[in-house]
């Protein structure tokens, strides 16, 4: 167990020492690599959702399958065995290798041989096992775990690599990359010709044909499994697909995601074995291994990890990943991914890393599967609590309402206070707010209060809309809630404001599953009755138009009433530039600037850039949108705590977005999202403007 304390240990460590090296870089390389592949593929959201299908299908099929694929394997002389854990596995692979009396396994990556600690397992026996792909090799010799599920090696630099293969070698060995890959064959060349054992994972296997699929870069995978007399493959029961079409859609997902191509270099199919120079006795066996998938296919919540195919995209938009790296932001499997799988195959306590999740949900959106991700690291934070407790901060941000309803009512004497030094030690000593973090000024005029000054009569509404607010537009900012509103009663639309609560997203964030429910619930049941009215719920916050779309309807599968909210739910800007694009309202620019747009991470499934950039375009604006793929860092109240696992974080995974913004002639920023502003204006040292202050909506002349 890696208690809260000592995981802020180790990130402190870690970013005392910087991000670690190389790192980001790959990860953009490979986010980079994937956007290309999905611009040449035409439809790749129908292509994920078939995908997704696929995997659906055959998770629900579990003992079917292993069924049908044990029957199959051994028609075409394959033996294949269950094992129902990791310690059974490993026990019938040494089982195998005695009797092959074997000395030397040649071994091609895998991730689930990870899992089971199987190598060593293996030289517990006496056994010399080598892995062969180049990362695994780096890894193995540097006596690490990978750290990324596809680049094992991907924190590694050309310093250590040559340094590790130098010392393997027993000689200087240059920096220089050919001179590095001509050692390597040449070393790996001996291990292919002379292993008694080939031993390989699987990324699919097909019930159908008995066979399993091995996808590589590098062609290791087809030596060991070709030329050794004993081939040994290792497959997790939830890869199991029915059909060789199955396993191809499956193979094109995860190069996609994986790497940014079409399809994996070397794609295997491999079923029995053929003889070889004559020896008939060459022999196959498949271990298919449980280890926890058919209790987790039994929970409703953890189920979809089952669909993951190890492709790691979700790990190459991870912001605390890429600071952290996949030894502090995992156990054996890492990234967010990582999160659930490491909670039900190696236990709760290994994965307490899951407080390092700022819930942008960035890696769903990525998942070439759709996977629940953000939602089940939310579970795993529920499950830590329920037996550890709510980390100090943890407890105060999701107090974040009360606390925000207190500040308004005694403003401006609660402004004052939380801007003196003494006030701001004690916050952070009692509560965990930092002292430093910038913080909003609070308004005693909230935007409820001042609503029925704003509203007008719309005697012949050509639409109605019911304003949900959330924290910062009522008390914080209520002057972009008034330009919002009284834009669209110019454009001739009805506007309400039914009583609500916040979106309660902050709950979900730190894994308190009762509470969000109790805010999903109360606002379904206070915005319900204008929906069935025939109105438009139009919200302002891109993470509480988020909750409302896609959260609410999971916590609350059973009310029909949430699926209803979420398909009328519309984004502020969404509206506005739909009414500009009808005629019925111009827009102007208040003022001209350079400016660069910020895209909040709740907001890219949403429309993204879409809305935001229409309307200044229109306005006549220079705008340019800057990103990298990633969070900014803020992760909405996380970058408000205090220490390694808040703000100290949230500033290292900031850094380099600030610097895009610095390097990029731009002299405002603009975005939606209110605590994202917080953040890029401390960060950036420039000023940040919500759309609704720049732009100004007019009738049409």
């Amino acid at each position: 167990m890696t208690s809260y304390s000592a995981l802020e240990e180790v990130v402190r460590r870690r970013l005392r020492q910087g991000p670690v090296r190389g790192l980001y870089s790959a990860m953009r390389r490979g986010l980079e690599g994937r956007a290309k592949a999905i611009a040449e593929m035409g439809d790749y959201e129908a292509f994920r959702s078939e995908a997704r299908r696929i995997k659906e299908r055959s998770v629900a099929r579990f003992s079917e399958l292993v069924d049908t694929f044990t029957r199959n394997a051994e028609k075409r002389g394959a033996k294949v065995y269950f094992a129902r854990d990791g310690e059974e596995a490993v026990k019938i692979i040494v089982r195998i290798a005695r009797d092959a009396q074997a000395r030397l396994v040649a071994k091609s990556k895998s991730l689930t041989s990870e899992e089971i600690l199987l190598n060593d397992g293996l030289q517990a026996q006496g056994l010399n096992v080598i892995e062969t792909d180049l990362g695994e090799r780096i890894i193995q010799l540097a006596r690490e775990k990978p750290s990324h599920l596809v680049f094992p090696a991907i924190h590694k630099t050309l310093e250590d690599v040559n340094l590790l293969f130098s010392e393997e070698a027993r000689r200087e060995i240059s920096s220089d990359i050919r001179e590095i890959m001509n050692y390597i064959r040449q070393r790996l060349r001996e291990i292919f010709l002379t292993a008694d054992i080939g031993f390989n994972g699987a990324n699919v296997a097909i019930a159908e044909i008995g066979a399993v699929v091995l996808e590589t870069n590098e062609g290791n995978g087809r030596m060991t499994s070709s030329l050794p007399r004993v081939q040994v493959v290792l497959v997790g029961i939830e890869k199991i697909v029915e059909t060789v079409e199955e396993a191809l859609i499956l193979a094109g997902a995860h190069a996609v995601a994986a790497t940014g191509q079409r399809l994996t270099t070397y794609v295997s199919i491999m079923a029995g074995r053929s003889p070889m120079a004559g020896d008939s006795s060459r022999e196959m066996h498949i271990v298919l291994l449980d280890n926890g998938r058919s209790r987790m296919l039994s929970e409703d919540i953890f189920r979809e990890a089952l669909y993951c195919i190890r492709c790691g995209a979700c790990m190459n938009v991870c912001a605390p990943y890429s600071v952290t790296g996949g030894h502090i932001f995992g156990h054996i499997y890492p990234g967010p991914i990582g999160i659930p799988w490491t909670a039900n195959i190696h236990g709760l306590d290994e994965a307490s890393f899951a407080h390092l999740c700022i819930s942008c949900g960035l890696c769903k959106e990525v998942c070439p599967i759709s996977i629940n991700i953000p939602l089940m690291i939310s579970r795993v934070k529920n499950l830590l609590a329920s037996r550890y407790g709510y980390p100090k901060a943890d407890k105060s941000m999701m107090r974040y309402e009360t606390l925000g309803k207190l500040a308004s009512q005694l403003a401006p004497v609660s402004n004052w206070f939380l801007k003196t030094r003494a006030s701001r030690y004690l916050l952070e000593k009692l509560v965990g707010l930092d002292r430093t973090v910038p913080l909003p000024e609070f308004r005693r005029d909230t935007f409820v209060k001042r609503f029925n000054r704003v509203r007008v009569e719309v005697p012949t509404p050509r639409a109605r809309v019911a304003l949900f607010l959330d924290f910062f537009p009522n008390y914080c900012r209520p002057e972009i809630a008034e330009s919002l509103v009284t834009a669209l009663q110019l454009a001739g639309v009805k506007v309400e404001l039914p009583p609500q609560l916040t979106s309660g997203y902050p709950l979900i964030a730190y894994g308190d599953w009762e509470g969000a429910k109790k805010y999903a619930a109360r606002n379904v049941e206070l915005l319900s009755s204008y929906v069935e009215q025939g109105y438009s719920i139009v919200s302002i916050e891109p993470t509480a138009t988020y909750t409302l779309k896609n959260i609410y309807p999971y916590l609350l599968k059973d009310d029909g009433r949430a699926e209803a909210l979420a398909k009328n739910t519309l984004e502020a800007l969404q509206v506005l530039w739909g009414l500009v694009s009808e005629g019925l309202l111009t827009v102007r620019a208040r003022f001209k600037k350079r400016y660069g747009i910020h895209v909040p991470c709740h907001q890219r499934p949403l429309s993204g850039v879409e809305n935001v950039l229409a309307l200044m375009r229109e306005a006549g604006l220079e705008a340019v949108v800057i990103e990298d793929g990633m969070c900014c860092g803020m992760g909405g109240t996380f970058g408000l705590k205090r220490g390694p696992i808040g703000r100290e974080l949230s500033k290292a995974m900031g850094a380099r977005l600030f610097e895009f913004f610095n390097s990029g002639g731009v002299e405002t920023i603009v975005t939606e999202s209110s605590v994202c502003a917080i953040h890029l204006a401390e960060g950036a040292n420039v000023e940040v403007f919500h759309p609704l202050d720049i732009l100004c909506f007019e009738k049409p002349s």
